[in-house]
């Protein structure tokens, strides 16, 4: 099923620990609803862009698979609000900045990115039409625990 040009539903609720542990990652159609805003508002807009492939590493995550990889409860991967992705060839912080400068979304969190190491990290990015606030930061690792950055720290 397509949800935009070049985005399906079966990349968008891929993943690898639903399939390691044998679990259930289907979204309902409300999910999957919130999964096309995210492509036709984020994710087509940044492959339009730049011409080539993005490749999504986490789109939709049943709340059983989102507390198995340990992210957050209240996660918007369990809405299908969210996408962590990246562009072979393109840095991640390069990639981060385009949509922060030509798209409306929720958040963006340039995550883990190491500077100098242009595929370190990923983008996740994530769109709420009822709550576009535009919020940005970068997540990095200090003294063994997660800390977010205001803004864009590459």
């Amino acid at each position: 099923m397509n949800l935009t040009q070049n985005f399906t539903l079966h990349e968008m609720t891929k993943s690898e620990t639903a399939l390691r542990y044998d679990m259930a990652n289907n979204p309902s159609e409300k999910e999957i609803e919130n999964l096309r805003v995210l492509c036709e508002n984020v994710l087509q807009p940044v492959r339009n862009y730049y011409g080539m492939g993005v490749k999504v590493n986490s789109g939709y995550r049943h709340p059983l698979v989102n507390a198995r990889v340990g992210g957050s409860p209240n996660s918007d991967h369990c809405k299908g609000f969210a996408a962590d992705i990246e562009i072979p060839s393109i840095a991640n912080a390069d990639l981060a900045q385009w949509i922060a400068d030509n798209c409306d979304f929720r958040q963006l969190i340039l995550e883990f990115y190491t500077p100098g190491i242009p595929d370190s990290g990923w983008v996740h990015v994530s769109y709420d039409p009822n709550d576009l606030k535009k919020q940005v930061m970068t997540a990095t690792k200090r003294d063994g625990k997660t800390v977010y950055l205001p803004g864009l720290v590459a």
